[in-house]
This record gives structure tokens, C-alpha cells and sequence, in this order.
């Protein structure tokens, strides 16, 4: 297991390198475009030269990339060009309010839909209906359209939420839960779309198993089968599943933090890339990278708990 562990940290690693070279190697063709952006009015061919000059843009990308690598390796992702904002710690402040959105909802997403997808598995009827009219709502309705309908029914309507802005859980803890109420909402309802899909077709895949049938034949309880054998049988797709709706919702950031002007990861990032600021492009690249690559590696482990065939030695 812990060679295992290790060749995946390895390949995680030779991911990053390859994705923040390849994105060096794409933002480094505007450095010119930075620096004009930079002085502005006052730019010239001359002072576009000396600006990029002092910020050493004009050297050849390897030797810029080796340099960004080597201090990125001991912590220092550089500034931010707008801000002088060490990257860093920046981006770690953007990415925990984020966070705070996704963990909660992915939390709640895996709950609700375990037990839909399981109800609808074994009992069918109106429950499996139920589960898969929230599934086809969470499917076909934007996560806009739907982001914007709550903020007009409990923010303007009902004035029980606030429809903008974020209040960090260490400041007033009753607060930043009316914060984040109503993002967390359009993440669940857009995730248990996808996750009791996976567990009520899986479920069904089990309890059609020669074992089921076996121990139904010994006398033991449905309950007992559903919990302690077919749930952990189906456990380990929906678990891919799940690692695949948190990197969903990362992406899902974009919109939501813009929606609800959250200071997050995916405004930073919208907003580094629509500047040019190349120091906060890279360090968002490389703890995206990072993160997903840790899911991935929780994912596997946990999956090779659940399913002793999928351990790996």
C-alpha cells in the first residue's frame, strides 16, 4: 500500500510539473501584453522593455520556469503582479473559502443521495419516482437559472438570507452559515443529480447478485444485506463518482462565487486570468493540480477499503 501511495504521489507530481510548465509556456507568449497592461498610458517600447526587464520576463521560459519551480518547491510562489500579495498564502485564503462551500455540500450531496439512491434501489415505488424527478431536476436546470430563482425567493422575497457576500466562519459562525446556505443548496441540488443516479443503478446491479439471493435464502434480514453487503459492494463506483462531483463543483466555483460575490478560488482565479497576473495563474494551477490529484489518491484508498478485490498492494 504504501508503494502504491508513493507511485501515485509521483505521478501527481509529474502532472503538476506537466501542467504548470504547459500553462508557463501558454502565458508566457503575453508578458509583452502584461507589462503594457501594467503601465498603461505611459507604455512605450521603452518602457515595456524595462519593466519586463525588472521583473525578469525578457530571460528565455526555462530558465524563468526552473526559477519559478525552485522557489515554488520551498514554498514562494512568487507576488501578485496588481497587489504585491504574496501568491501563496493567497491563494490558500481563496481556495478555504472555497472549500467551505464544497466540503458541506458534498457532505450532505453523499448523504441524501445514498439514502435515495439505496430507498429507490430496494423499495422502489413512489420513492425511486421521487428520487428520479430531484435526479432530472438537478440535470436539466442550470445551476445559474437555479442560483438566481433562490436568491429572488429567500434573499429579495423572504429577506431570510443574504444574497451577496461572505463571512468567514472564525468572525460570527451564525453568519457565515447564512452566507453560504443558499450556494450550498444549488451545489447539492446539481450533485445528487449525478450520485443517486451512480447508487440506485449499482444497488440494483447488487441486489441482483447469486450472493444476495444466497443469504436471502439463510434467513438474514433485507436490511442486513443492503447494509452490511450490497451497499459496500456498490459503494466503490459511487465513490468515483463522488470524487468526480467534488472536482465538479470546483469547477461549479466559477459561477457560484461570481453569483454570490464569494472572495473564492474561482473568482481569483477569473480574475488573475483576466488580468494577466501570471504569478497567481500558476500558483492556482499548481493547487488545482495538487488538490486533485489528493482526491484522487483519497478516492483509491478509500475504495480499496471498502472493496478488498480493488486493494492494491
Amino acid at each position: 500500500m504504501i508503494t502504491y501511495i508513493l507511485r501515485r504521489l509521483a505521478a501527481g507530481t509529474v502532472l503538476a510539473l506537466l501542467v504548470t510548465f504547459i500553462t508557463f509556456l501558454l502565458v508566457g507568449t503575453s508578458f509583452r501584453d502584461v507589462a503594457q497592461t501594467i503601465l498603461g498610458t505611459s507604455a512605450t517600447p521603452e518602457t515595456t522593455a524595462a519593466l519586463m526587464q525588472s521583473k525578469g520576463w525578457d530571460r528565455p521560459i526555462l530558465v524563468q520556469y526552473g526559477e519559478w519551480l525552485f522557489n515554488a518547491l520551498q514554498g514562494d510562489f512568487g507576488v501578485s503582479v496588481y497587489t504585491s500579495l504574496p501568491v501563496g498564502p493567497s491563494v490558500l485564503q481563496r481556495l478555504a473559502v472555497t472549500l467551505s462551500i464544497i466540503v458541506p455540500a458534498l457532505l450532505i450531496t453523499v448523504v441524501i443521495s445514498t439514502v435515495l439512491g439505496v430507498l429507490s434501489a430496494s423499495r422502489g415505488g413512489v420513492i425511486d419516482r421521487i428520487s428520479q424527478g430531484i435526479s432530472l431536476i438537478g440535470y436539466i436546470v442550470p445551476g445559474l437559472l437555479l442560483a438566481i430563482a433562490l436568491v429572488v425567493i429567500f434573499a429579495v422575497q423572504l429577506k431570510l438570507l443574504p444574497a451577496t457576500g461572505y463571512t468567514p466562519l472564525t468572525e460570527d459562525p451564525a453568519a457565515w452559515l447564512r452566507s453560504i446556505t443558499i450556494p450550498v443548496i444549488v451545489l447539492i441540488i446539481g450533485g445528487i443529480a449525478s450520485i443517486t443516479a451512480q447508487v440506485r443503478g449499482r444497488m440494483i446491479d447488487e441486489l441482483r447478485q447469486d450472493y444476495v439471493r444466497t443469504l436471502r435464502t439463510r434467513g438474514i434480514s433485507n436490511t442486513s444485506i443492503i447494509l452490511k453487503h450490497a451497499l459496500r459492494g456498490a459503494g466503490g463506483p459511487a465513490l468515483t463518482v463522488m470524487s468526480l462531483e467534488f472536482i465538479q463543483m470546483f469547477g461549479a466555483a466559477l459561477i457560484i462565487e461570481n453569483v454570490f460575490a464569494l472572495p473564492g478560488y474561482g473568482s481569483y482565479a477569473f480574475n488573475a486570468s483576466l488580468q494577466g497576473d501570471i504569478p497567481v495563474i500558476l500558483g492556482i494551477t499548481a493547487f488545482g493540480v495538487l488538490l486533485v490529484t489528493v482526491i484522487n489518491l483519497v478516492t483509491d484508498l478509500a475504495n480499496g477499503w471498502l472493496n478488498p478485490k480493488a486493494r492494491v498492494h
